[in-house]
């Protein structure tokens, strides 16, 4: 079974990305989202190699990025896709395969200024 762990500030991220898309575009809309943001997270771990990963050890040993955008069409139902995601994934492959998801980023944050210390290894 593909296990996955969200850090605390992956939550805190999932959970201000969810409440700014229902104040900004409605319930429905952050039910969408909710909906890419498990599929996104689904996917990456049943397969840490799928294709939208990126290794990123310019920015941190082992750091992985993929963007939602990879999973939008994997979300089952039509009407509860997301038409243009914005977040990326931040993670680490683990210990015994667990998948560490380390941050949840807007496209157009400056990446190496929001890496956990976590990550760092430090």
């Amino acid at each position: 079974m593909p296990r996955f762990i969200l850090a605390p500030s992956a939550a805190s991220d999932v959970e201000s990305i969810l409440a700014r898309s229902f104040e900004e575009f409605g319930a429905e809309a952050a039910r969408r989202y909710e909906a890419l943001l498990v599929r996104a997270i689904a996917d990456v771990a049943a397969n840490p190699d799928r294709p939208g990963i990126h290794v990123r050890d310019e920015i941190a040993r082992s750091a992985c990025t993929y963007h939602l955008a990879h999973s939008r069409q994997n979300v089952v139902r039509k009407s509860m896709r997301v038409k243009r995601p914005r977040h990326f994934l931040l993670f680490r492959v683990g210990d015994c395969g667990v998948i560490e998801i380390a941050r949840v980023l807007h496209d157009s944050m400056d990446l190496p200024r929001h890496l956990p210390p976590e990550l760092l290894g430090e």
